[in-house]
């Protein structure tokens, strides 16, 4: 499965269509939430007892400002907060469009 192409309308949603016709949206604060980088997956579990701190740019609203292609398998996903290191493969961003980032279910 491959992205036959890739919008990106008005840096607040990324709308890809895939090879099988399948069109998907991404809210630029969905992919931000579940960026899949090292630092935002310890955020989002925090040890036991703790809740993660928001710095002040993390509660604006976020756009895209810049998608990039990572090789053939990922894109490079660029954020107004100045998150630049989520790097999101092919199949991670089929599950975020299906509603399932952890590829428990279909």
């Amino acid at each position: 499965m491959y992205p036959e192409s890739i919008a990106l309308k008005e840096r607040r949603l990324l709308v890809i269509r895939w090879s099988d016709g399948q069109q998907m949206q991404y809210p630029a604060g969905l992919l931000r939430r579940e960026c899949p980088c090292a630092h935002c997956l310890e955020r989002r579990e925090p040890p036991p007892g703790q809740l993660p701190i928001l710095q002040p740019e993390e509660a604006r609203p976020v756009e895209i400002t810049s998608v990039q292609p990572v090789g053939n398998y990922a894109y490079n996903i660029q954020f107004s907060d100045g998150h630049t290191t989520g790097i999101y493969t092919l199949e991670y961003l089929r599950r975020l469009g299906r509603g399932d980032p952890t590829g428990s279910g279909s």
